[in-house]
């Protein structure tokens, strides 16, 4: 059992930090609408080919970008599984802020603070 957390809490760091750089994120977006060559991911984030292809192996290995070489050309598509995990994680803190903001927002409710003052 510990060891398969180890293994999922690796996985996620791994997606974490794979999603820490903006330029991964803007691969990552332009890849959402399409495959894409590694030419095409690198153009509007104005980096070289070798730049872009490091970029693309830090995504591959998280998981998240799984590309087909196809004579010279490295073509590259999103695989979004991985992305379920840290959605997964993300959601148990999502539901932990909307109810301190809920509470604080009724404390700031008028209605509330009127009651309290008669």
């Amino acid at each position: 059992m510990f060891n398969l957390m180890v293994e999922h809490s690796a996985g996620m760091d791994t997606v974490f930090g794979a999603l820490a750089h903006p330029a991964r994120r803007a691969m990552l977006d332009q890849l959402a609408a399409r495959e894409r060559t590694v030419s095409e991911l690198a153009a509007p984030l104005s980096m070289s080919l070798a730049a872009a292809s490091k970029h693309v192996k830090v995504l591959e290995r998280a998981g998240l970008v799984r590309r087909t070489v196809v004579g010279r050309t490295h073509w590259c598509r999103l695989d979004p599984g991985p992305l379920a995990s840290a959605l997964a994680w993300l959601r148990v803190y999502e539901q932990y802020w909307n109810e301190r903001l809920d509470a604080l927002e009724e404390l700031f409710t008028p209605s509330n603070r009127d009651q309290e003052e008669t």
